[in-house]
């Protein structure tokens, strides 16, 4: 009986392939960590999870997740805190605006109280002789004005703020100043020694303005003062009315 060799596909493979297959084999299984827990069990099974390849990417991938979440909640922390600041900044600058704007509008209306506000001619003064006393002493028979007691060279101030619209000698009065207020009356300083405002000139309430005196027709020092409702003469108000009705206590 005759022997063939065997064909087909239930050959035996030769030692090179079989070789080459074995290798194949042994580096897919190296791949997949397989044959490492099957050559070396007992290694495998000490060592940590960390160490193993799949686990240890795992690993890694958690804790640069754990950093990136840590700077992102604190990015978010340092923008609230960020915006908190800018908010107590905002707050803070409008409240300095509101304080500002508070300081500046009582300033106004403190100057406007000022410049409204009527004062005596004379500090610390009283009506010697009154209005519409008569006598021979004025020419027109009676007296167009309230006179204050002074000594020469007491100061004289603007009772209420306006403008000088006369100054210079004024026959019977001597040296004088005659005030335009700003409600539109006028107001005029008589008998004067000297005088320190110019035509012109806008002035405020007690600001000096001339020095007391006895110039002109006069028996002794004094300041006549006037009331008008013109810059000239006859055209006199009660002076006491007149600086009561602005608040003035005489």
């Amino acid at each position: 009986m005759a022997f063939t060799c065997a064909t087909g596909k239930h050959r035996r493979p030769s030692r090179v392939k079989r070789t080459t297959a074995n290798a194949v084999g042994v580096a897919a299984l190296t791949t997949t960590g397989v044959i490492g827990t099957l050559a070396a069990p007992a290694h495998a099974a000490g060592a940590p999870v960390e160490q193993t390849g799949l686990l240890q990417a795992l690993t890694l991938g958690d804790s640069v997740a754990e950093k990136i979440g840590a700077q992102a909640a604190a990015q978010k922390q340092a923008a609230e805190q960020k915006r908190a600041e800018e908010a107590a900044r905002r707050k803070a600058a409008e409240k300095a605006r509101q304080e500002r704007e508070a300081k500046e509008r009582a300033a106004r209306e403190a100057e406007r109280r000022r410049l409204n506000a009527f004062v005596p001619p004379i500090s610390n003064s009283f009506v010697s002789t009154g209005y519409k006393t008569g006598g021979s002493l004025w020419s027109s028979g009676s007296h167009t004005g309230i006179d204050f007691h002074a000594a020469t060279g007491t100061p004289v101030h603007a009772v209420g703020a306006g403008t000088v619209v006369q100054t210079g000698w004024g026959g019977a009065y001597g040296n004088q100043i005659v005030i335009r207020m700003n409600d539109g009356t006028y107001t005029q300083y008589g008998h004067l020694s000297s005088i320190g405002v110019f035509v012109g000139q806008h002035v405020t309430p007690g600001q000096q303005i001339a020095l007391a005196g006895s110039t002109g027709n006069t028996t002794g020092p004094h300041l006549h003062f006037e009331a008008r409702t013109t810059p000239e003469y006859g055209s006199d108000i009660d002076p006491v009315a007149y600086l009561r009705s602005h608040g003035v206590n005489v």
